[in-house]
């Protein structure tokens, strides 16, 4: 069932009710959930949003009842999931005059999506604005909440925030409005933020700065409930629960090098663990005590283990820690392969098997993608010769995606 309600003068709420249990990201949502997007019918009329991919003709033809798509001048994708930007691949074809707006890691993944690889796309970056005649939208770049090309739209004349999955509950209700949902919706708006939002929290500290600019008279997302009593409750609610609360964690960093590319490697996990105030204790293993080592993974609350590869295999005695390792009681540790290599890299791999045979929790690109659905994110680590650039920045991801387990209370 699609459904329009007015929110402000001239903007209008554009929703699919999916009442059924509905499969997202592994889960099952019993009580369903909604596709939230909004028309705004100005001098040049905007839509911010669509629906799932799903509903797409259903939408579209919903739409054409309240403006011919012919007439819309933008077309605002604040994230490009397809339950989000799916309504694209029926609307674009008929929303033929529409100058698509969104930042610019967005441009190619709806290119290639819906194949617009021909149409106009606007790209906003951080603070910019759009008059689409009469209103002004402000733009916030939220990357990783919760993928790269994230962002916020923001209504300057209404003061409505346009948050995408931000701010979001996963209920198909007929009451669009919190304020009329009957319950208190709280707890769904907590259970949303833990399953969709929290794997990302180190994010929503900028989010969070974002908003201190903005007066949000009105929350808009793009599932579930519209809030439009007790913003900052909300708002506070996503400050609290983002929020470092675990100290005193530990990490060991053991290695062993032939050049020191490894060594700077590892030397730059630890000072992104200690610009999150966690504690990191690195070791080369070829000349530190190896009873030292193994008492500091003892002590840990993570271990990254890294070599250079030399002739397929790993390098020095960092075999010998390995081996210690698979005699030890490391559960609820995490664990984490890195390391250098010149051509094909097989030490890191090797490691990777190693530490797989422990009983700590051993971060893997593939667990991290389906647990988060983060890309950019990815382990073993592993950096071509020595780091820089780009592979500098993979390390800084990497080793932020630990910290932010570390800390993290749920």
């Amino acid at each position: 069932m699609m459904q329009s309600v007015i929110l402000a003068e001239n903007v209008y709420y554009i929703g699919k009710n999916d009442n059924r249990e509905v499969p997202f990201h592994r889960l099952i949502l019993a009580r369903g959930t909604t596709y939230n997007a909004y028309l705004l019918k100005t001098e040049k009329p905007t839509l911010i949003d669509t629906v799932d991919m799903e509903f797409g003709r259903e939408f579209v033809e919903y739409l054409s009842e309240m403006i011919d798509p012919e007439e819309l001048q933008y077309i605002v994708i604040n994230h490009t999931e397809p339950d989000h930007s799916g309504g694209m691949a029926a609307l674009a074809g008929r929303a033929t005059n529409a100058t698509i707006v969104c930042t610019e890691p967005a441009v190619k993944e709806l290119k290639e999506m819906y194949k617009l690889h021909s149409r106009d796309f606007l790209v906003v970056h951080d603070g910019d604005t759009l008059d689409i005649g009469g209103k002004t939208l402000l733009f916030r770049e939220t990357p990783y909440l919760h993928t790269e090309e994230t962002m916020i739209t923001y209504c300057v004349e209404d003061k409505i925030l346009f948050p995408c999955d931000i701010f979001s509950t996963h209920v198909a209700n007929n009451q669009i409005f919190a304020d009329e949902a009957g319950f208190d919706i709280t707890e769904d708006f907590i259970g949303y933020y833990n399953a969709i939002i929290h794997p990302h929290r180190r994010y929503v500290r900028a989010l969070i700065d974002a908003l201190e600019t903005l007066d949000v008279q009105m929350i808009a997302p793009s599932h579930g409930y519209i809030l439009r009593n007790e913003i900052q409750k909300y708002i506070g609610l996503y400050a609290t629960m983002s929020a470092d609360t675990v100290t005193d964690k530990k990490v060991t960093i053991v290695y062993t090098t032939i050049r020191s590319n490894t060594k700077k490697v590892a030397n730059h996990l630890q000072r992104i663990f200690e610009e999150n105030d966690i504690q990191a204790s690195v070791f080369n293993a070829d000349k530190a005590d190896h009873a030292e080592i193994l008492a500091s993974i003892q002590e840990a609350d993570a271990v990254f283990v890294g070599s250079s590869t030399k002739y397929a295999d790993m390098i020095g005695n960092i075999e010998d820690i390995l081996k210690a390792m698979l005699d030890m009681n490391l559960e609820g540790k995490i664990g984490a392969a890195f390391g250098s290599y010149g051509w094909s890299g097989e030490a890191i791999e090797v490691i990777q098997d190693y530490l797989n045979q422990t009983s700590m929790n051993v971060q893997s690109t593939s667990q991290v993608i389906k647990t988060t659905g983060m890309t950019h994110v990815e382990f073993p680590v592993r950096v071509r010769f020595s780091p820089k650039d780009e592979q500098l920045t993979k390390i800084e991801h990497s080793a932020t995606f630990v910290a932010d387990l570390l800390l993290s209370a749920v």
